[in-house]
């Protein structure tokens, strides 16, 4: 298969390649130099030039405080953008896999939030990725939509990488408990991926590791396994006021893809042992 990668410097779409170059595919990846997919004549262009038979949405506005006072520019990625890929998709007749957020709930639900859940964004960013899901379903039929949550990986623009170099330069670190949802690696993003493409599933899934834990438990869990003896301290949000509202518990169920693929997607927990030992292979 070739795939069509979006947003290539992403962790996750770095996820992407490093993977797929260990199978028998052809990978072409576009940073946002290279294609801003809010220009529908620039997606046109490449996807035309290079034919793939999957394309793999990694691009994406995830700046959510900053997205309140330039919801614009979160929309003509996470929204316009989307379309535009949908669009020539369909036209093409090739498969489009794109990834959306919990920040699509509002938080107050109480329990896991299914694929049949209405959701009802609480910031501009959540706003902005509901209309591309609503965009994506209004152009094309031949879709893979997954909801990631509180992603990580390899790369410095995810929580545990912020936490570690935090954890460096101070002794006791104050981490909200009151926000409440599903740590879930890139690898198993990645791997998932794949085997729902192999299976040929289509439609919206909920794509996260098992298990729910709050800033402060997965906080506090990263820093015992890292062998750290920084002193952590659970805060409500209140005490790091933002511009963008995040919801209460927003954790989704894996249950429905789980069951259709017929696996047991790994604990938060086991992501984040895994994420440890490769970015400790890395240091050594």
């Amino acid at each position: 298969m070739k795939f069509f990668i979006t947003g290539a410097q992403g962790q996750l779409a770095r996820e992407f390649q490093r993977i797929l170059k260990n199978h028998d595919h052809t990978i072409v990846a576009f940073d946002r130099e290279d294609l801003d997919i809010s220009d529908s004549r620039a997606v046109t262009e490449k996807i035309s030039e290079h034919n793939p038979d999957v394309v793999v949405n990694c691009a994406s506005y995830n700046l959510v405080d900053k997205a309140e006072e330039d919801f614009n520019t979160a929309c003509s990625v996470n929204a316009s953008g989307v379309r535009n890929l949908a669009i020539d998709c369909k036209n093409k007749n090739i498969l489009l896999v794109h990834y959306s957020t919990d920040y699509i709930f509002d938080g107050t639900k109480e329990d896991f939030y299914t694929e049949e859940d209405e959701p009802n964004p609480i910031n501009k960013y959540g706003e902005s990725k509901l209309q591309g899901e609503q965009l994506l379903r209004n152009e094309t039929d031949s879709f893979l939509l997954f909801r990631v949550s509180w992603v990580f990986g390899k790369g410095e623009k995810n929580f545990l990488y912020k936490l570690s170099e935090w954890a460096r330069k101070n002794r006791t670190l104050k981490i909200v408990s009151d926000q409440v949802s599903v740590p879930t690696y890139t690898e198993d993003i990645v791997n998932v991926t794949l085997f729902a493409l192999h299976k040929g599933l289509r439609g919206i899934y909920h794509l996260t590791n098992s298990g729910y834990a709050s800033r402060y438990e997965v906080a506090r869990y990263f820093i015992e396994q890292m062998g750290m003896d920084n002193l952590v301290l659970p805060v409500t949000s209140d005490y790091f006021p933002t511009p963008a509202k995040r919801p209460y518990f927003s954790a989704m169920s894996n249950r429905k893809l789980s069951q259709d693929l017929n696996v047991d997607i790994p604990d938060w927990r086991i992501g984040i042992e895994r994420y440890i030992k490769i970015m400790s292979e890395k240091d050594e």
